[in-house]
């Protein structure tokens, strides 16, 4: 397994990756202290996890997350010191698969990263589904509406390959939630709800009034008909 940390406080660094060694003593681990250097090492190694702390003195971590999502799938938990919900919601939308909120427990920053693998090898079988007119190419991320094409996030691929696979049935809110973060957490219907709303605003003519991803009021969501 290589693990590739971005974190520019070399102690929060150094700490990460002794715990990463004794819990995974055959893990490869790198430590970048600049986004841009972080870059190079992810692109250049393949890792299996990017570790990507929000505040970076070089580049801000939301355009880190952009940059490797260019050209890789890699699994990303970011590190932040901010609790508002749009700066977390804002960097799971953009391809992360989990967050951290500083300072946090050792048992804690292990708990998310299993999490995130477990999710991971559970999501990599990933194939197209064809449900009348909507198609979903899970693999690149692209769902399709006709001929008109849409390029998903990590997260909302997720979200609209569960529903698809359900054929019409209701996926609900906590089968959603654990898919995503591998948890409930306190907020964690709230960002569901903002990463369907964004979803919406994608896929649908009239989001407001949506026909491809519909709401069973306080159970979760299900595909409409094509």
């Amino acid at each position: 397994m290589k693990i590739i940390v971005i974190e520019d406080d070399k102690s929060i660094a150094d700490m990460i990756t002794l715990t990463l060694r004794i819990r995974w003593p055959e893990a490869k681990i790198e430590n970048a202290y600049l986004g841009k250097d972080g870059l190079a090492i992810v692109e250049t190694e393949n890792p299996d996890i990017v570790i990507l702390d929000l505040g970076l003195p070089d580049m801000n971590g939301f355009d880190v997350i952009k940059e490797i999502r260019q050209f890789s799938n890699v699994s990303i938990i970011i590190l932040t010191v901010h609790r508002e919900d749009d700066d977390i919601i804002t960097g799971l939308e953009l391809g992360a698969d989990d967050y951290i909120i500083k300072p946090f427990k050792q048992l804690e920053f292990l708990s998310r990263i299993k999490a995130v693998m477990r999710r991971r090898e559970i999501n990599t079988v990933e194939v197209d589904i064809k449900r009348g007119k909507y198609k979903l190419d899970s693999q690149k991320r692209i769902f399709y509406i006709d001929e008109k094409r849409i390029t998903l996030t990590h997260i909302e691929n997720i979200i609209i390959r569960l529903i698809m696979q359900a054929q019409g049935k209701i996926v609900t809110n906590t089968t959603l939630i654990n898919a995503l973060w591998g948890y409930d957490y306190p907020g964690s219907l709230e960002s569901l709800r903002v990463c369907i709303y964004r979803l919406r605003n994608k896929i649908e003519a009239d989001p407001k009034n949506p026909k491809i991803i519909k709401t069973q009021t306080g159970h979760g969501y299900f595909l409409g008909e094509s």
